[in-house]
């Protein structure tokens, strides 16, 4: 009978792998078992290491070595072949065994880039797979990749230091820098010791209990890995909800932040609101009517601006702070504004939170990148409450991030200074290396390119451990400098914007970048109080959406001083208005790099995800973008925190090679600019 059953099961097994044999045929894919030796071609220049017998997942055995049982397979491992065959009958005698001994001998399997193909034991994994078992003992060799710039590589790259601590196969990522994410959310690091039993135990506890949730409510359908959306999930809960994992609470919990999942299944649907939207889109104007809720005197918008520092001690706080008031004056009694200042650890900021939902709060603004997790997981947690941080390039629909393109005000700066150069030589400050500030830096370098072909930008940053930018200054013996872009809330001194040191050392000012946040909060609360938050909200509901808004909406500018040269003044006022009217961007044309050529001329402007993520250095800047263990710790937190990937000298641009050799520099070309003091958040006074 043991017999009669077995052969019922073989069949339905047979019939799940014609029915994938079907499908694979008509979507146009390779029906049968991929082989590795097929794929990999000679293995002869690879290196192979000996990982050893180890307890890997079925889902990642995914083929065979070589392609002697290919046809006797689909893809999903289910048996093609009649039940009265020789194979048939070993598959039968092995579910047999299986089910009464369970089978102990090891399959032997090769590892290449995280999944594994079968050298010996096909027919095991193909009864153990129908059967559903989570894993598999295997003898496994590692063929590695040869090191390149392919994503993939080295996303798998990261995985084996991953592995070198955990010895986990199933948690798998589509992006780089995301096993050094999951490690910090575990308060661990991936170094070469392996991590602690009890931490990896709990990694797998809490991994396992999350993706049977997770496939259960339908994650299985998205194209993006488990281990993806499960850093989301750490992302917005703390690991410790996960120690002792509840199935009902993880329901609960990814039906919360089931829409920030779905945005990053669909490749992190990322929108930048360029221009503030002042009037919303009626399609149905009774719906707009019912939902559009109205703000009075009797009923305001009440904002609470929660700062992790103190804005008589901070520049970048104080400019936020003045930026609050000025929104109180021209709003009046619609809108009442309230402080939280010096929040600095999560529980700090989860009570004052959790204060304000009380007291009816409707919109919590935070100014700071390191407040970016807290507000993230506040945001998911009162999804009545509109949550803002001053950041760019956010992939969250629950948190929407604001700042200025403040590269278009450096640019003008580095034209004015410039004009002005006695030298040719301009040293440029910047603050943190984060995502946007190289544009800020380059496009400072284009504009006094512009104006002077033989300019040379000498770059230093103020957050470096070993050296201060003032004696970099007086090491390169410098005279004029684009200095902090924000005045000292106390002890102001005159360092900061465009400045020169005159013959007896003394500061002459000439000129500064504009932040002018009083602005910038006025057009978020006009686009609250029109409706057009909610509308945008209904508009781009599987979207982040990012203000980055610019000199045209009068939220960035340059203050130009009196001393300043008539003829530098009217240069300053033609170049505000081309960019302003947006008939000029200093990244569209010709682009050059300090290792050769990034955008040929007569090309559209950089989008804005490259304009963002700028990690090169346009050719007439004389230093280096720092890397992270040279950074003072508030600036590696700072680095940590904005959720981007942390740029360093070592990127490679992405240098278009066809031109390398046909094209010199252009003394006139517009190359790639970075900030200084973007998205500092709380930024340390130098």
């Amino acid at each position: 009978m043991a017999i009669i059953g077995a052969t019922e099961e073989y069949n339905k097994a047979r019939k799940l792998g014609t029915k994938d044999y079907q499908k694979a045929l008509s979507e146009g894919h390779y029906p049968y078992l991929p082989a590795l030796d097929y794929m990999l071609g000679s293995r002869t220049t690879m290196k192979e290491e000996k990982v050893g017998l180890k307890e890997i997942p079925l889902d990642f055995v995914v083929g065979t070595v070589t392609k002697g049982r290919q046809d006797a397979f689909a893809r999903n491992f289910m048996p093609m072949l009649p039940a009265d065959t020789e194979f048939g009958s070993k598959w039968i005698s092995l579910y047999n065994y299986q089910t009464e001994e369970g089978i102990q001998d090891a399959i032997t399997v090769t590892e290449f880039m995280g999944k594994f193909y079968v050298l010996e034991g096909n027919k095991r994994v193909s009864v153990l797979k129908y059967l559903e078992q989570p894993t598999i003992l295997a003898n496994v060799t590692r063929i590695l990749p040869p090191p390149s710039d392919d994503i993939e590589v080295k996303i798998y790259y990261e995985f084996l230091k991953f592995y070198k601590c955990t010895s986990m196969y199933n948690i798998t990522f589509t992006e780089l820098g995301c096993y050094d994410r999951l490690a910090t959310y575990l308060g661990m690091e991936i170094g070469d010791e392996p991590w602690p039993e009890e931490t990896i135990l709990d990694l797998k506890s809490a991994f396992i209990a999350f993706s049977k949730v997770y496939l259960a409510a339908g994650g299985g359908n998205f194209q993006i890995t488990i281990g993806d959306a499960f850093l989301i999930y750490l992302e917005m809960y703390k690991f410790d909800h996960l120690r002792t994992p509840i199935a009902d609470e993880i329901k609960k919990n990814l039906g919360q932040i089931w829409k920030e999942i779905r945005i990053r299944a669909y490749g992190n649907q990322i929108v930048f609101s360029e221009e503030p939207k002042l009037e919303k889109k009626t399609v149905l104007p009774i719906i707009d009517k019912i939902m559009t809720k109205t703000y009075t005197s009797a009923k305001p918008l009440k904002i609470l601006f929660l700062y992790d520092g103190d804005p008589l001690e901070s520049r970048w706080i104080n400019g936020h702070e003045k930026g609050r008031l000025e929104l109180e004056d021209i709003f009046g009694d619609v809108v009442s504004t309230s402080t939280a200042i010096n929040i600095i650890t999560d529980e700090e900021f989860d009570k004052t939170v959790e204060e304000a939902a009380a007291d009816g709060i409707d919109m919590i603004i935070t100014t700071s990148p390191i407040q970016v997790e807290c507000a993230l997981r506040a945001a998911v947690q009162y999804p009545n409450i509109k949550f803002l941080n001053c950041s760019i390039f956010l992939s969250h629909s629950a948190l929407r991030t604001y700042y200025g393109r403040m590269y278009e005000a450096k640019f003008l700066l580095g034209a004015m200074a410039a004009s002005l150069s006695d030298d040719h030589r301009i040293c440029y400050v910047s603050n943190y290396p984060i995502s946007g500030a190289v544009a800020n830096i380059n496009a400072f370098a284009i504009g006094a390119q512009m104006i002077d072909p033989k300019a040379e930008i000498y770059l230093t940053w103020s957050c470096l451990r070993e050296i201060s930018w003032t004696d970099f200054i007086k090491e390169h013996g410098l005279k004029l400098i684009s200095g902090p872009d924000l005045v000292r809330p106390k002890k102001a001194d005159k360092a900061y914007g465009l400045f020169k040191y005159d013959d007896n050392g003394d500061i002459i000012n000439m000129a500064y970048p504009e932040w002018k946040w009083g602005k910038y909060y006025e057009l978020i609360v006009q686009t609250v109080l029109n409706g057009a938050w909610d509308a945008e909200s209904s508009e781009l509901k599987d979207s982040a959406i990012n203000y980055w808004w610019g000199m045209s909406s009068g939220v960035i500018d340059v203050f130009v001083g009196d001393d300043i040269p008539f003829g530098t003044k009217k240069l300053v006022s033609m170049l505000r208005k081309n960019i302003t009217n947006d008939t000029f961007n200093p990244f569209e044309g010709n682009l050059i790099s300090q290792d050769g050529p990034i955008k040929r001329p007569f090309t559209p402007k950089l989008d804005n995800v490259d304009i963002i993520n700028m990690s090169w250095l346009n050719d007439n800047v004389i230093g280096s973008i720092p890397d992270f263990d040279e950074l003072t710790d508030l600036a590696q937190a700072t680095v940590k925190a904005n959720g981007m990937p942390i740029i360093t000298k070592s990127t490679v641009p992405e240098v278009i090679e066809d031109l390398a050799e046909t094209q010199t520099p252009d003394a006139n070309s517009e190359d790639k600019v970075s900030g200084d003091e973007v998205i500092t958040g709380g930024e340390a006074d130098t």
